[in-house]
């Protein structure tokens, strides 16, 4: 059981009540609390279900206690299963079901999906974590066990004031399928490609120093290959970076990053073949050249499939799959070391599992994504940054040439006016002082029979 107080007969070793055994607390806290919360508090999404598959409350009271029934009701299978394989195994994998249950979930067409999928799947992964919790719990604490056990029960009104309005929150957010779970297919072809990439990316860093040291070289030497593939990782990184926002690679970076895939695992199936020292360095090179275009271009993939609003949310389940992938690959590398006794045969199956998610990756994009929705979407985006640019290196010319046009407009206005006034004045002013001078003439002038003309002056 790793360190945990297990009795062994009459004269069992002693619960420790302490030490490692708060850390197991916290862990029943919390596997408590959703074991127990989470079947109330999923009825928050009830109204949303009732609205979606045109049935009644009493149809979605059926989630709560189908979940409810298979927590109490896995009993009797849980304790055969911790009794044959002990309490980790059968947690780990109640962890996998209760999850795997709400993925299925978020594809469900029906409510009888709703019921198989979140009913049965979750609830017996809730089940199969809840039980060993309690078993765990009991083997850790004796005198200090009633303590233990309120405080691991408290995690139920813990959870269940937390997941409520967490829940009411997701579902304004996203919806009821994306509070289940958020899923942008290019996502779930992007899990399945990196949690089957992670089985073999990270076993030759793990094997490559005893590797060379079964070969009968030093350990100097030996630990020197582990630097030589992070220097050629520290450039291969940001050379690739700007490779991938090039304005042509970039709308494809998905098959860039297909292909950085393929690099790895072929350099891993001509990795199995190396008998001498060189041939290793020679393949940490390359290997160190292709894991750094995967590391490069593997959560830029993953933003430009789902968008950056739900990159934050998707990012969490990528890395809780490959979290689950990574556990596997290497141990089972191991175990497969030390049935066969030849490192070439954990190289192959490690190049056969990156270059199967690599085929895995760009064969189902090709089928299943249309190009709107990943290259011509991500060169929309390339096209839309180098237009944003534009303003910013011709700003100077374009402004200047508003600014001339603008003084040409306010000249050619300026003359016209001059020169409509040039002839108001030539035509009107010319005709008023003649009028002026006329008037002026005929008042002095003397008439014919010598005498002056009546006038305001010569009347007074």
């Amino acid at each position: 059981m790793g360190g945990a107080a297990v009795e062994q007969g009459p004269g069992g070793v002693k619960a420790p009540d302490g030490g490692w055994g708060w850390a197991v607390l916290v862990g029943c806290f919390v596997i408590t609390g959703f074991s127990y919360a989470f079947p109330k508090a999923v009825s928050v999404f009830f109204k949303e279900l009732i609205r979606e598959f045109d049935v009644g409350y009493s149809d979605t009271a059926w989630i709560s206690s189908i979940l409810l029934a298979m927590l109490y009701g896995s009993g009797p299978l849980c304790s055969v299963l911790v009794n044959r394989f002990g309490c980790r195994p059968v947690m780990l994998v109640g962890g996998i079901l209760a999850s795997l249950g709400m993925i299925l979930a978020s594809f469900s067409t029906s409510i009888i999906h709703i019921y198989l999928t979140t009913g049965v799947i979750t609830g017996l992964g809730l089940a199969l974590n809840f039980q060993p919790s309690l078993i765990m719990l009991n083997r850790y604490f004796s005198e200090k066990r009633p303590l233990a056990n309120g405080l691991s029960a408290a995690g139920s009104p813990v959870a269940l004031c937390c997941l409520s309005p967490l829940g009411q929150v997701l579902q304004y957010q996203y919806g009821w399928r994306g509070s289940f779970l958020i899923l942008d297919r290019g996502f779930v072809i992007y899990t399945v490609a990196a949690s089957i990439m992670v089985l073999g990316l990270f076993v030759p860093p793990v094997f490559i120093v005893s590797y060379a040291k079964e070969l009968g070289n030093e350990d100097t030497k030996s630990a020197l290959l582990l630097s030589i593939l992070g220097f050629i990782d520290m450039f291969a990184r940001p050379t690739c970076g700007l490779i991938a926002g090039m304005k042509w690679v970039r709308p494809r970076c998905v098959y860039l990053f297909s292909f950085a895939m393929i690099f790895n695992g072929i350099t891993d199936l001509i990795g199995s073949q190396a008998n001498d020292y060189t041939t290793l360095v020679i393949f940490c090179i390359f290997f160190g050249l292709s894991y750094g275009m995967v590391g490069a271009l593997q959560f830029e993939v993953l933003m430009a499939i789902v968008g950056t609003e739900k990159f934050s949310s998707a990012i969490g389940l990528v890395l809780l799959m490959e979290a689950i992938a990574v556990l596997v690959g290497p141990p089972a590398a191991g175990r497969l070391l030390d049935a066969t006794h030849n490192y070439m045969w954990i190289f192959l199956l490690a190049g056969c599992e990156v270059v199967l998610a690599a085929v895995v990756l760009a064969t189902c994009n090709f089928l299943f994504i249309k190009p709107s929705a990943s290259a011509d979407k991500l060169e929309n985006i390339t096209v839309t940054e180098e237009c944003s640019k534009g303003p910013d290196v011709n700003d100077e010319e374009e402004k200047g040439a508003r600014e001339e046009q603008e003084k040409e407009t306010k000249e050619e206005l300026k003359e016209k006016e001059e020169t409509d006034k040039e002839k108001e004045e030539r035509i009107r002013p010319a005709s008023l002082i003649v009028d002026s001078q006329e008037v002026e003439k005929f008042l002095k002038e003397p008439t014919q029979n010598g005498d002056m003309a009546n006038s305001p002056e010569t009347s007074l």
